[in-house]
């Protein structure tokens, strides 16, 4: 999918440069990403080679880095409930995954900050991997697996960043082939309905995850819309190495005297009331028909760090 207004790139080299060597969170998550799917395969060539089995149908890195089920094994290896989201094995498997997360990223950029779509990532994948090995230990039907069951991919980080923005500007309109023009919020339930309707027929844990990183974009996307952001206890996190888009300076008054309580008050409700009257005709005609200074002012008041 690609979102309308924006400019395709015909340089197939360049393109591919952006997406991976770029100095932006986007590019950083797709390149880890794609780096852990050659070294994972390259061990597996290796394990191949010289006869060694993998285990639980993963390659020996994948083994170390997907996320088990079984509580005892967890507890032994508590890192994979972050590693797991970084980890493919199979090349359909990182060719969906990243082709959501490059075009779910773009979109997501274009309203909020870098560090927001790096920590919707990294939740949507905790959530995800919380959901999964509850999920395992409770059901009772995934009794007989628990033991060598386990998840990989970046699928609920993924459907965490899509779902949070389908749910912090719903009408923005994407293009499908096959189905043309489509609203994010239809776009986002019908992943969820999918994947609802999957859990029976194969891959159970990986839709639960994909449930689980869905419903943590939901509830942050939410929360930021109603004037909370749940990621207000990381500002102090501080980005480097990356490039940063110019924020526009925003000044409180002329003459430099500080302004008085009610003055302070009189012009927070005046600016409220302009964000409302910018999201309400987002959610009406879409991003593109913002002025300059209305997108201005959405960039500045989103709190970007």
């Amino acid at each position: 999918m690609y979102s309308y207004n924006r400019p395709q790139n015909n340089n197939t080299g360049e393109m591919l440069r952006k997406i991976f060597l770029g100095k932006n969170v986007l590019s950083r998550l797709i390149l880890i990403n794609t780096v852990v799917f050659i070294l994972a395969n390259i061990t597996g060539v290796v394990a191949w080679l010289i006869k060694s089995e993998p285990v639980a149908g993963a390659t020996p890195l994948g083994s170390i880095l997907a996320l088990p089920a079984d509580l005892t094994t967890l507890a032994i290896m508590p890192w994979t409930v972050f590693t797991y989201m970084f980890l493919q094995i199979g090349f359909f498997h990182i060719l969906f995954n990243m082709i959501m997360l490059y075009f779910g990223g773009l979109i997501f950029q274009e309203y909020l900050s870098q560090k927001k779509l790096l920590l919707t990532y990294i939740m949507g994948g905790l959530t995800g991997a919380l959901f999964f090995v509850a999920a395992f230990n409770m059901f009772p039907v995934f009794n007989d697996v628990l033991p060598v069951a386990v998840a990989m991919g970046a699928s609920a980080s993924v459907l965490a960043i899509i779902i949070a923005i389908s749910t912090y500007v719903p009408d923005y309109t994407v293009h499908l082939f096959f189905f043309g023009r489509l609203k994010l919020k239809y776009l986002a339930i019908a992943f969820i309905v999918i994947d609802l309707l999957s859990i029976q027929r194969g891959n159970p844990g990986g839709h639960i995850a994909h449930l689980g990183g869905a419903l943590w974009g939901f509830l942050y996307a939410f929360t930021l819309r109603n004037g909370t952001d749940i990621y207000g206890i990381f500002k102090n996190i501080k980005f480097s190495g990356f490039s940063k888009r110019r924020q526009p300076k925003f000044t409180t008054h002329k003459s430099g005297r500080p302004l008085s309580d009610d003055q302070y008050n009189k012009r927070k409700v005046a600016t409220q009331k302009e964000i409302d009257h910018i999201l309400d005709k987002i959610s009406k005609s879409g991003y593109s028909s913002l002025t300059k200074s209305e997108k201005e002012l959405l960039f500045k008041t989103s709190k970007k760090d």
